[in-house]
């Protein structure tokens, strides 16, 4: 019984409250065995094996109906009603009892928590001043101790509460030890599991991005030619459909960032008008399929130009309006969009997104931002989701300042609405905005090459063919000279016999990565290519990857998968001048956006003319010249 007994005091799958209401009523019930003699009376002895009986009966009730807190408190509630009749059964001040009281403290300090504890605190100071007083002013209440029982009782009492005392500090101290070393495995365990978790979610991210590269690049192939309007139309939902795959996969990625404080904010300047055209290209072929009125309502005094984190407007944009159309079997998907002047540059902008779909329920209102959770699962069971998207949603836009309120009736609808500053860059008004507008942009586009290179010579290193191939009909148009390698040492073949204008270089490649060919290539002896730039072509997407290339000495980085438009713009922006032949039809702002190429491979070399002698202070000037009559700093 006593093995089964400290079986169960160390057993971790017990709560640690529990396991120390086991022990220390136990240590009491032993103290009050060793108080039996104390008064040496039939009534003093039956006394207290009734209230050792309802001890035992207390715990074994309070255990089994997990109420141990309530029996903690009715083991006190004894204690207190029995310490004073053995103090007066037992001899008073002459006896033991007197050092037993510190255990009642003892018990109700470990074992009872909040205002009981400190009730019960005063309540024994109450109890052992009334004793005390009772005893000393009423020394009749007492019974009387023959003196060498009283000096045996006192001893006997003051080593019995010291040693169980001890005996209680030590199993405390044990149990909060291995509660410690347990707390510390698991914090490891989860350390490692969240590590593995993001592990995970960049390699799927990664995994997945290739195909999707493939299949969004060969599609915008196929839009480039004169194709029948039926291939066209096909063609664009496809588009339109691997955008929205990627948006979920880029979910999964940055619900691990967030979760790992990876997430960062990246303000830029952006068009209001393109913003609002690319989100509305990808939701309303959704909206049309699923027989769904699309509304769109643009406040036409909205800035053309404003500063913000246009991706992650544009994601959380996109989580609400695919929610809306998830959710609404019949009627319509509003998208409004609205803006308040705060100051001469600065703008609150609120973005509306309402449906006539099922609604949320009033209690379930709360829950809806929690990930991995949808509310009313079984109504929802037939339809696809992650569940991330609102809990994206919500901690996007605080980590933007901003805020997000959803007002819902059940069976009726929802609108979520999300508001954000954000400075103004071209104060300019938008104007007109419709989807008629925006349809007959579309139907306007046409394909055109920003620029042609025949002179320009550069060399695309991938283990996919795939994605070889798609580069190579990306560029086509632009008549530059491609030569492509599947490894890092194909490429370092190439280098040592031919000369580049530019490299483009995927990361994870087998035997021999990106960036470990990176470092080859600049040391190699007898290459051609040592100071070449070199532009990471890669499906590892994220704000800490772009750190790691910069760092590493890439000149640029582009996520996969990647169009044809932005992929011209970075070969543009390495290409030598004097191989470029600009389409001036084409316009350089659209040429430029979005492009990720470091601050190195722009870096110019500075000329300074004076007729008299001054100090200046360069970081980094990568070229030298000198001409009669100038000095070159």
């Amino acid at each position: 019984m006593i093995k089964k007994w400290f079986e169960i005091i160390t057993d971790h799958r017990i709560s640690l409250y529990e396991r120390m209401f086991r022990l220390v009523t136990g240590i009491c019930m032993i103290a009050l065995v060793f108080t039996m003699p104390m008064g040496r009376t039939l009534w003093n002895i039956l006394i207290m094996v009734v209230y050792l009986i309802a001890m035992a009966l207390i715990v074994k009730f309070s255990i089994r109906k997990k109420c141990v807190h309530t029996g903690a408190t009715i083991v006190a509630i004894l204690l207190l009603t029995l310490f004073p009749v053995c103090f007066f059964t037992a001899g008073g001040f002459y006896s033991g009892v007197p050092e037993w009281f510190v255990f009642c403290f003892v018990y109700v300090c470990i074992t009872l928590q909040g205002r009981r504890r400190n009730t019960f605190f005063v309540l024994c100071t109450l109890e052992t001043l009334f004793c005390y007083g009772m005893a000393f002013y009423h020394p009749e209440l007492v019974a009387q101790n023959e003196q060498h029982h009283a000096f045996f009782d006192s001893a006997f009492s003051v080593i019995m509460v010291g040693l169980l005392t001890c005996v209680l500090l030590m199993f405390l101290n044990r149990m909060y030890e291995e509660e410690n070393a347990l707390t510390q495995k698991q914090k490891k365990e989860i350390e490692e599991l969240n590590r593995a978790e993001n592990h995970f979610f960049s390699s799927m991210s990664h995994e997945i991005r290739t195909p999707i590269n493939t299949i969004i690049g060969l599609n915008e192939i196929i839009l480039r030619e004169n194709t029948s309007e039926e291939v066209a139309e096909n063609a664009r939902n496809i588009q339109g459909a691997s955008k929205l795959l990627l948006s979920l996969i880029n979910d999964i990625l940055d619900i691990s960032k967030i979760k790992s404080g990876k997430m960062e904010i990246v303000n830029v300047s952006y068009e209001t008008g393109a913003l609002f055209s690319e989100i509305v290209n990808m939701i309303w072929i959704k909206a049309k399929e699923k027989g769904l009125e699309f509304k769109l309502q643009v406040d036409s005094s909205i800035p053309s130009m404003l500063c913000g984190d246009e991706v992650r407007i544009k994601q959380i944009l996109i989580n609400l309006l695919n929610n809306a159309v998830k959710y609404t079997s019949e009627g319509s998907v509003t998208l409004s969009v609205r803006c308040e002047r705060q100051a001469i540059n600065r703008v609150r902008v609120w973005y509306s997104v309402e449906d006539t779909g099922q609604g949320v329920k009033k209690e379930n209102i709360p829950y809806i931002f929690n990930a991995f959770r949808r509310v009313d699962e079984e109504r929802n069971r037939y339809i696809e989701g992650t569940g991330l998207g609102l809990s994206i949603v919500q901690q996007l836009v605080e980590l933007m300042g901003g805020e997000i309120s959803v007002n819902s009736v059940y069976t009726i609808g929802s609108k979520f609405v999300v508001m954000l500053e954000q400075d103004i860059v071209d104060d300019r008004e938008l104007g007109t905005f419709t989807l008629a507008s925006r349809t007959k942009v579309h139907e306007s586009e046409a394909y055109q090459q920003s620029f042609e290179a025949p002179d320009a010579h550069i060399l695309v290193v991938d283990d996919n063919d795939m994605n070889l191939l798609v580069v190579k009909k990306l560029l086509a148009e632009t008549k530059i000279q491609i030569d492509t390698a599947s490894s890092g040492a194909e490429c370092l073949s190439l280098t040592q016999n031919y000369h580049y204008d530019c490299i483009l270089m995927d990361h994870l490649m087998p035997e021999m990565d990106g960036i470990e060919c990176l470092y080859a290539l600049r040391a190699q002896p007898t290459g051609l290519c040592q100071n070449v730039p070199v532009v990471a072509l890669t499906a590892n997407a994220g704000s800490d990857n772009q750190l790691l290339y910069r760092k590493e000495g890439f000149s640029g980085y582009l996520a996969k998968p990647v169009s044809g438009a932005l992929l011209e713009a970075a070969v543009l922006s390495i290409l030598p001048k004097e191989l470029v032949h600009l389409n001036e039809n084409v316009r350089q702002t659209d040429i430029e956006k979005d492009i990720l190429i470091f601050e190195q491979a722009q870096r110019r070399s500075v000329l300074v003319t004076t007729d008299s002698v001054c100090c200046f202070s360069f970081v980094h000037l990568p070229r030298q010249c000198s001409h009669k009559g100038e000095s070159m700093i």
